[in-house]
């Protein structure tokens, strides 16, 4: 039996969990039409799929912020988690906000790069004379303090598609890089374009300069913030290993934010839009196991029947907790508060950053990627 209408005045977001996500399809239908052009809704691949079902546009967070900028909507309501709606209001359009469903829906890893860390760290590398040496990279996966902070140091973002590029367009610039807050992506591209793992350290943020002497940190061309995907990082060679003995011949896709020694292990690795191309794309009959976020991977193996598309860690099943934590209660009632005349959880960055988060951003943006 579908949920009974609640009326605005007693339209709090607990009204709306006491249902199962299955009764509120219908009243999700009905507010997205009736907003019609007003409002916009984003999934990001991670979401779940009671979720997704009702995005308007689907993808990875950048993408997904750049297509919203482009609509007419005035509502960007986006199904992700906190740093990606902060990116989408980095790239709105001045009548547009942006929503996010549920302000618990954050990221661990963005989290293990707090403004404050980084900063000291900084101050640390300017006692030792290093810091004119070096150049922020942050993953776009970071907060917009993070991005921020890139910003005002002459650096700026990357994703994992674009990661080699921005890596290269540093270097030019100046010997050393910071690259914030994935040390796994970070070590994945660097190792890719040629950087032995001695020329690499780990910053570890509770340890002063990062844990390092300052012969290391003068002999290593590139600094890896000590944080990680806590999906990605669950990947272990094993896993692989089991994979390829269970099914013989199987092709290992995995994320650039596994662990190096993941990825050394696997016939492929690339962002979340080229595993989904490799997969859309691949052979006839052919059997893939991915490293991934297991909603994603589920999506890929049923819109994909041509091939066999396996997870990685069966077992495990790695997927994002606080991506999961939208649910359709949550996105019904963000869409029901704008059909009374209300928008919930707007999401705006701080004037203090958000012109610096954006020149990051723009240096990224304007590269050819």
């Amino acid at each position: 039996m579908p949920a009974p209408a609640v009326s605005a005045a007693c339209a709090t977001l607990d009204n709306y969990l006491l249902y199962p996500d299955h009764a509120l399809a219908g009243r999700i239908a009905e507010a997205r039409e009736r907003l019609g052009r007003a409002a916009v809704i984003l999934g990001h691949h991670y979401q779940r799929d009671e979720v997704v079902r009702f995005a308007d546009f689907r993808g990875d967070s950048l993408q997904l912020s750049r297509q919203a900028a482009a609509s007419q909507a005035d509502h960007i309501v986006f199904c992700g988690v906190h740093f990606m709606a902060e990116s989408a209001d980095l790239l709105r359009r001045p009548h547009q906000k942006v929503l996010l469903p549920d302000l618990q829906a954050g990221c661990s890893m963005a989290d293990m790069a707090s403004l404050d860390q980084v900063e000291q760290a900084w101050e640390e590398l300017e006692r030792l004379q290093l810091a004119d040496e070096v150049l922020p990279v942050a993953y776009v996966n970071s907060t917009a303090a993070i991005k921020a902070f890139c910003g005002r140091h002459g650096g700026l973002t990357c994703t994992s598609a674009n990661a080699r590029q921005v890596l290269s367009w540093a270097w030019a610039r100046k010997p050393k890089i910071l690259f914030l807050p994935d040390q796994h992506l970070g070590r994945n591209t660097a190792h890719d374009l040629g950087v032995a793992l001695d020329e690499m350290l780990v910053w570890n943020p509770r340890q002063a300069y990062g844990g390092n002497s300052w012969e290391r940190l003068r002999q290593t061309r590139i600094w890896l913030w000590q944080g990680h995907c806590s999906v990605h990082a669950r990947f272990q060679p094993r896993h692989v290993e089991q994979v390829r003995a269970d099914y013989p011949g199987v092709k290992v896709l995995v994320h650039p934010e596994c662990p190096f020694e993941v990825v050394q292990r696997a016939d492929l690795s690339g962002s979340t839009e080229f595993i989904i191309r490799q997969i859309t794309q691949a052979p006839a009959g052919s059997i893939w196991a991915v490293g991934t976020e297991v909603h994603l991977v589920h999506r890929l193996a049923r819109e994909n029947p041509h091939c066999t598309v396996l997870h990685l860690d069966a077992a495990g099943c790695p997927w994002c907790s606080t991506m999961f934590r939208i649910t359709p209660a949550h996105l019904c009632w963000t869409l029901e508060q704008l059909l009374a005349g209300q928008a919930v959880n707007v999401i705006t960055v701080p004037e203090a950053n958000r012109a610096a988060a954006r020149l990051a951003l723009d240096r990224m943006l304007q590269l050819a990627v």
